[in-house]
């Protein structure tokens, strides 16, 4: 073999990656483009937290993959450098889906750890958190990322009342919320309760999706920080900004870059090429259909694996082999099929069946084999 490797091929300790960190979701890019309107928004909202009042109460809304987010870490890191008399806190409610776990994220950022895994009362919890917040007299400020969630839950109301009447029953407490949704279909202010709507009048910030030319912007940039010079070609680095496009979710096309870089690896290559991004994105265009499922508990990931075996079949149907699997009764099957539908995993549609009036049929809005493979 000749010493030097044959032009245009890597040596096995060689990559194409700069740093490949640029390329993963929770990356916070340092130039943050074609969102100034929507940061400027936050920043009128928030301002009066650095001076020590209660900010105003913000509504973000915008589909996924439009730089919600990014937006609000930004903010927060901002106010962090501003003050430190503002306490700042992102819960994501996927992960955090009742008032209570809500809560206890609230605990943990003002106290640096975590409240007793049992029997502290939601009261107490709260307690504890709002009278810190007086005796430091700090403001806080708290973002529900991804609270339609909440709504799946029917936590929503609870926690958005909690936080929103604290001042109520804690003189001197301050907090503002940044509510953050990224379900088109979920109209917030019309399903929350109206004790709530009563006092909850946000400031509205809208993320629209990007159009192709922010798309190949914004990916120029990933590209120059994450890869080595001349790694991607104009071309191909279109060719990504046009699937991403498509999606509507700029997360496809970050997510798609770094598969194709691991793809020009396999191959040796110095230069991800078409073919990489073509092969990459069978997986990177399900990239929103893995984030949804790693949010499901062990009974909803049932049944949505029951609903792939009985695809388009009527509810009824879907519910006995349900009920077989579980023996689940037919009021939480019914709960989590409104949210796997809320969820655009499913479609729930009704139809008119002979007979028997309007009934539901339920099928996947992903392919079926992906669908599975993902829920193994």
């Amino acid at each position: 073999m000749a010493d030097d490797p044959e032009e245009g091929m890597l040596s096995w300790d060689e990559s194409v990656f700069r740093d490949e960190h640029v390329f993963e979701i929770d990356y916070v890019p340092e130039t943050f483009k074609h969102r100034e309107g929507q940061t400027q928004g936050l920043t009128y909202a928030l301002r009066p937290a650095v001076r020590g009042s209660r900010p105003l109460n913000v509504m973000v809304r915008g589909p996924p993959g439009t730089g919600k987010t990014t937006a609000i870490q930004k903010l927060f890191d901002e106010v962090g450098a501003q003050t430190s008399d503002v306490r700042t806190i992102r819960v994501n409610c996927q992960v955090n889906a009742t008032r209570y776990s809500v809560f206890s994220r609230l605990f943990e950022g003002t106290f640096d750890y975590e409240p007793p895994s049992s029997g502290i009362s939601f009261k107490k919890l709260f307690g504890q958190i709002a009278e810190k917040l007086v005796e430091e007299d700090k403001v806080l400020v708290v973002a529900l990322d991804d609270i339609n969630y909440l709504f799946y839950e029917n936590e929503a109301s609870d926690t958005l009342y909690s936080l929103l009447r604290a001042h109520e029953e804690y003189p001197g407490a301050k907090i503002g919320v940044v509510v953050v949704s990224s379900d088109p279909a979920l109209d917030v202010i019309d399903e929350l309760d109206s004790r709530v709507q009563s006092v909850f009048r946000p400031e509205d910030v809208y993320f629209p999706v990007y159009d192709q030319p922010e798309i190949v912007d914004i990916l120029d940039e990933r590209v120059k920080r994450g890869f080595n010079d001349g790694v991607i070609g104009r071309d191909t680095l279109e060719y990504v900004a046009d699937l991403t496009a498509d999606s509507g979710d700029l997360r496809v096309g970050i997510d798609l870059l770094r598969r194709a870089g691991l793809n020009a690896e396999m191959r040796a290559s110095r230069t991800v090429e078409r073919q990489d991004v073509e092969d990459a994105y069978e997986k990177s265009k399900y990239i929103n259909l893995s984030r949804s499922l790693s949010g499901l508990t062990g009974t909803e990931r049932t049944l949505l694996e029951v609903i792939a075996h009985h695809d388009g079949e009527q509810a009824g149907d879907v519910y006995e082999a349900f009920h077989e699997e579980t023996e689940l009764g037919y009021t939480r099957y019914s709960e989590i099929v409104n949210k796997l539908d809320q969820l655009g995993l499913i479609d729930a549609d009704y139809a008119e069946v002979d007979g028997r009036g309007r009934s539901r049929s339920l099928s996947l809005s992903y392919e079926k084999d992906a669908v599975l493979e993902r829920l193994e």
